[in-house]
């Protein structure tokens, strides 16, 4: 079933841990020097042949021997390619955003270039590094921590495949289509096994977390469309935003073509 979707938080949702029904992955190997990696992910083909050796070689233990896999999508957020893909590559605003409209309790802060600390508040939190960046294409390689009620502290590591597409929205409007693979290793042996049993429990809870953040996403771009004013207010209030990205929202949300109706959110398209 295609959902239609929110945003950044695709980002963010990353560090949930990646459970549900194992994928099947269809084996067309791009070449890599000495870690070849598939370049065909649950249907969707994504660039690997541009992903550095050193980085196919940590990747690929993940991708090759995980404990789960998820695929997302498509889901369709209603904002525009400017838009979606600054929020995207910007973790810490979006999330300083989310939590100063009270849209959700995400946190996050840039520890290096192209690497980012985030936690949803409920649990789970880790460290993301941008892998490979294209218009169309994001990769990640992550590593996490889970502490929850169902299962004891769990870590592992993960490999994190977007692919983004500038579509129409239901009203002419402009939006944007992202499907999401993820795979999950976990570092303990013990609990991988056990995976094999809780799978399709654990899948429905990863699935209500994912959503959530969805609608979280949702909800930001609505409040850009339709209440510029009062997203730029909590963008400048103390402490601001850095001057780049309030320069950044002054001008989208200055946009009329933005500003204008939205499309439905959260709702299957064709």
């Amino acid at each position: 079933m295609t959902v239609r979707r929110p945003l950044f938080y695709v980002w963010h949702s990353l560090l949930v841990i990646v459970i549900g029904v194992p994928l099947v992955v269809e084996m067309a190997h791009a070449e890599s020097e000495s870690c070849p990696l598939p370049a065909r992910h649950a249907g969707v083909i994504f660039p690997v042949e541009q992903v550095t050796a050193s980085w196919a070689c940590r990747l690929q233990p993940i991708t090759n021997n995980y404990t789960t896999a998820n695929k997302i999508g498509p889901i369709r957020t209603a904002l525009t390619e400017e838009i979606y893909g600054y929020l995207l590559d910007h973790p810490p605003m979006a999330a300083h955003l989310v939590n100063r409209l009270d849209l959700g309790l995400y946190k996050a802060a840039a520890k290096a270039p192209d690497v980012f600390w985030a936690s949803d508040g409920e649990g789970t939190e880790g460290v993301a590094q941008l892998v490979y960046r294209d218009r169309f294409t994001r990769i990640y390689y992550l590593e996490g921590r889970h502490d929850g009620t169902l299962l004891p502290s769990v870590t592992g590591k993960a490999v994190a495949l977007l692919r983004i597409q500038p579509v129409q929205g239901l009203n002419g409007s402009a939006a944007m289509d992202t499907t999401l693979v993820a795979y999950l290793r976990l570092d303990n042996r013990f609990l991988s096994g056990v995976m094999s049993v809780l799978r399709p429990l654990i899948g429905k809870v990863v699935t209500r977390q994912f959503m959530k953040a969805f609608h979280a996403a949702d909800r930001l771009g609505d409040l850009m469309r339709h209440d510029p004013g009062r997203v730029l207010f909590e963008a400048m209030d103390p402490p601001p935003l850095p001057d780049d990205q309030v320069a950044f929202l002054k001008h989208v949300l200055s946009n009329p073509q933005f500003t204008g109706p939205a499309t439905e959110s959260m709702q299957p398209f064709p």
